[in-house]
This record gives structure tokens, C-alpha cells and sequence, in this order.
């Protein structure tokens, strides 16, 4: 599992942990879910995903409030297809995530990839859906495009 430490980046909280809706980047509700998130999840601003969305970020620790900007360190990234459509996760903490968690991190996105799943086939959408493990999160960040102002939200409709 990658764990080593990446560089420092800035991130907004979109969806506190223990939170039911999920927002996207543009502050729709993309979806209710009927488990509790178990991170805080958001995006770094300053990027744009392959999937034409803000880069995603998970942020281990306690719950955090909607909104907030943090300066935090990342771990590694979890490479995350759906629908067809590469979508690295950051995972972002003060310390290095434990053996323990980066495991948890990992079986929440092969479950959470296979609900994704299910949801791209009840909304008709179509492509693979899956987690491919771990990259660097410097990979991540290489291969995400820098924001500029043109940028109006995402390009593909979640």
C-alpha cells in the first residue's frame, strides 16, 4: 500500500463523516446514501480530475463541517474507475495513516465501486466500475489538469 508522504494540499469539505448526502463539487446533492460516510470527503480546488471534476480528497480524522478549507498533507490515492472514467480519491491527514485504516480505505472503495455500480445501472449509465488500488498521490496530481477560471464545473453529468 502506498503511504508515503505527498505533498500538502488545500481542501474543501463537501461531505462531513458520518453525513447521508452526498454533494458533488457544484453543491447539488448527487445522492442520498443509505450508509453514513465514513471520512470527511471533498475535492482539492485547485485541480481538475480526469473525469473533468474537481480532484477528490478524503480527509481521515474527525468530522469536519461542510465548507471548511484545510491545508493537509496526502498519503496516497485510491484509483477509482466509474464508468469507465479514472476518478483518484486523495487520502489526506495530518499523520500517516495507519496500516489499519489504509486497509479500511481500500475495502470502502471495492464496496462503495460495486454500489456505484448498481446506481450507474438503475440511473442507465454505462462503463466499468471498480477500485484498482492504490497510486501516489503525486500520480494523482500529475496526471489531474490545473484549475483555471474557464473552468464552470464538471464536464460529464453525475
Amino acid at each position: 500500500m502506498i503511504a508515503s508522504r505527498g505533498p500538502t494540499l488545500e481542501v474543501v469539505v463537501e461531505v462531513p463523516r458520518g453525513s447521508f448526502l452526498k454533494r458533488g463539487s457544484n453543491g447539488h446533492i448527487d445522492f442520498v446514501s443509505p450508509l453514513p460516510c465514513p471520512f470527511n470527503y471533498g475535492a482539492v480546488p485547485h485541480w481538475i480530475g480526469l473525469e473533468g471534476d474537481l480532484l477528490d480528497a478524503l480527509v481521515l480524522g474527525p468530522r469536519l463541517p461542510a465548507g471548511q478549507r484545510l491545508a493537509v498533507p496526502s498519503w496516497g490515492a485510491i484509483v477509482l474507475t466509474d464508468r469507465g472514467l479514472v476518478d483518484h480519491k486523495l487520502v489526506c491527514c495530518e499523520h500517516r495513516p495507519s496500516d489499519a485504516q489504509m486497509g479500511f480505505v481500500l475495502r470502502f472503495f471495492h464496496f462503495y465501486a460495486a454500489c456505484k455500480a448498481m446506481l450507474n445501472l438503475c440511473r442507465g449509465q454505462r462503463g466499468r466500475n471498480a477500485c484498482d488500488g492504490w497510486c501516489s498521490a503525486q500520480f494523482a496530481i500529475d496526471s489531474a489538469t490545473p484549475r483555471d477560471d474557464r473552468w464552470r464545473g464538471p464536464t460529464v453529468k453525475f
